[in-house]
């Protein structure tokens, strides 16, 4: 299913990003980006800190504002604020480094919320999305509790759930195991391959390395700002053309 929905290079891409430039005061965080991803396409940022891969990744949803250039998800530009901005939200699922639960709320209620709130779905097919999308994310039985009252792994993945249940077209992930102890990353990064399996169109940045080899059809390897080098996992773990690319993997690598 996936690899129809990968190879399909007619159909008209999902996220456009063209000639996209952001500023931090003086320092030049996006650099002219230009990136096309396709829908049902899992794309891994990787690079150095501060190369702007997350600063990348929260402009696709508004997060932060551009300077210039131009982004459109499914064929529509990106709209400024409003209604349209949160509509937008909702089409683009973000899932953060911090998990951002509703402390207050439990784990089912968090699931629910956007659901009711902004999607205007009757609360009992919420409750009953929400159940299922528990149920996948291996938390079923913990409908009931507080974040509080879970682990960092598991609240990662209730935010993961909360929002796949809003039906986004897009999945963006911002470093969402870095906060997170060794041994639970990989009950997240599970969860993330087997939506990538299931063909949702992903955009992620990450740290993991293994995530990127087994689960991204393309790997972006930025730096100062610029997409310095794209390339399948394969041909970019096991011969990086770039300098900079090289000199990133040697380090990660081999330590």
């Amino acid at each position: 299913m996936t690899e129809t929905t990968v190879s399909d290079s007619t159909a008209a891409p999902l996220v456009v990003l063209s000639g996209v430039n952001k500023h931090f005061g003086a320092l030049h965080v996006l650099q002219d980006i230009d990136l096309e991803i396709r829908q049902g396409e899992v794309v891994v940022l990787i690079g150095p800190s501060g190369s702007g891969k997350s600063t990348l990744c929260r402009t696709i949803n508004r997060l932060e504002t551009i300077d210039s250039g131009a982004i459109s998800i499914d064929g529509r530009p990106l709209p400024a604020e409003g209604k349209q901005l949160a509509k937008l939200r909702a089409e683009v699922g973000m899932v953060f480094q911090s998990f951002n639960l509703f402390a207050h709320k439990t784990v089912l209620e968090n699931v629910v919320l956007g659901q009711v709130k902004v999607r205007k779905i009757a609360r009992p097919e919420a409750e009953k999305t929400a159940h299922a999308l528990l149920e996948r994310v291996g938390l079923a039985a913990h409908a009931a509790k507080y974040p509080a009252q879970l682990s960092g792994g598991q609240q990662q993945r209730v935010a993961i759930a909360r929002a796949l249940a809003m039906n986004p077209k897009v999945m963006l992930f911002d470093e969402p195991t870095s906060a997170l102890d060794p041994e639970m990353i990989n009950e997240v990064l599970e969860v993330m391959r087997s939506l990538a399996a299931e063909g949702m169109t992903m955009v992620v940045v990450t740290h993991e390395m293994g995530f990127a080899r087994s689960a991204a059809n393309r790997v972006l390897f930025m730096a100062d700002g610029k997409i310095v080098e794209e390339n399948t996992p394969e041909a970019f773990f096991t011969a990086p053309r770039s300098d900079r690319a090289k000199d990133f993997l040697s380090k990660i690598l081999h330590h």
